[in-house]
């Protein structure tokens, strides 16, 4: 199968996920939350459009443009797909495929059926990917590997994946610059980015910097919108466990009814709880984010202002060359020999 036949494909399925009704994204996410309970309607759809968005023709064939449109030699890519939020392992699944590559997908338990069911309209779409793409419980024939896990299981795919190519990826947390000068629409807007997955990806915000003396009363009054979260019974079943920590060890925090906020060094949070530290000065600042650049995935700020940054309400919505752990998944493929 030639380059453009895979790309075309993927074009096809863009359009397809696009195309999806609403009453059939509640059926698919109905049937995803039987597996998962954290994949809701909303975040099914999110994520579905999400991708659909990755797939439009102009933005994949600019993207694919980048790289050699055949491999040297195909080889069999072993990848360990997380399965945190809804269809996390499908740019890993792009990636590969669309590289002339063979993909030997190991599924995380908690996102198999959504990554089977977008895997059976790509192969309804193009049968000959068939001879591309395999669902394995182990990866022994791989010639190279995709991981993704925390740092404790990147430990173990060091050990057994070390000796063959490989991208291994480990624990990464995103964090928004807060300056004080935020419009309650700006505030608002980090909603998306701190709530949307319930707080369970990468690119959800865990830790805020705001400069001393920072008054939180806008940001909680803006957030307000998103109280529905409570609505799920496992966010509120870890909004009332982290609550009960906090006050049984006279730990100082604010509480908007929904999330709790408190000051702490670790950028990783727990469901329902967001970190802050404070900064002097931008000299402070800029050395606080780069003692921390290597556990960031995605840093956002007010209109995306900050140097790096993008801006509130997207860090949910990355593009196509937006790769995890900022490793260009694309280019590790072109040079497997």
């Amino acid at each position: 199968m030639l380059h453009s036949d895979r790309l075309a494909a993927f074009v096809a399925l863009g359009q397809r996920l696009h195309h999806l009704s609403d009453d059939e994204l509640t059926s698919l996410a109905s049937r995803a939350r039987n597996q998962n309970p954290w994949f809701d309607t909303p975040n099914v759809t999110a994520a579905v459009r999400g991708i659909a968005r990755l797939l439009s023709e102009a933005t994949l064939r600019q993207w694919a443009a980048r790289y050699p449109a055949e491999p040297a030699t195909p080889r069999q890519v072993g990848v360990v797909m997380a399965g945190n939020i809804p269809l996390v392992g499908f740019h890993d699944m792009l990636c590969v495929l669309l590289s002339g590559h063979v993909l030997l997908a190991k599924l995380s338990k908690d996102d198999t059926f959504l990554m089977r069911w977008v895997a059976d309209e790509l192969l309804r779409l193009e049968p000959r990917f068939a001879d591309q793409l395999q669902f394995v419980e182990r990866l022994n024939a791989a010639d190279a590997f995709i991981a993704t896990g925390s740092d404790n299981t990147a430990r173990y795919f060091e050990y057994y994946f070390g000796k063959k190519p490989h991208i291994i990826r480990r624990n990464r947390t995103s964090i928004a610059i807060l300056t004080g000068r935020e419009s309650n629409h700006d505030l608002g807007l980090l909603g998306a980015d701190i709530f949307r997955y319930y707080g369970l990806g990468c690119r959800n915000v865990s830790k805020l910097y705001v400069p001393e003396n920072y008054d939180f009363t806008p940001l909680l009054d803006s957030l307000q919108p998103w109280h529905h979260v409570l609505e799920h019974n496992r966010y509120q079943n870890n909004y009332d466990y982290n609550k009960s920590i906090l006050l049984v060890n006279r730990v100082p925090h604010l509480d908007s009814g929904f999330l709790l906020l408190t000051e702490g060094a670790q950028l990783v949070s727990p469901i329902s709880v967001l970190h802050y530290g404070t900064y002097a000065s931008e000299v402070d600042l800029v050395d606080q984010l780069t003692d921390v650049a290597a556990q960031t995935q995605c840093l956002v700020s007010a209109g995306g202002q900050y140097a790096g940054s993008v801006a509130f309400g997207q860090a949910q919505e990355p593009g196509v060359m937006d790769y995890a752990d900022g490793v260009d998944t694309m280019a590790f493929l072109a040079e497997l020999a």
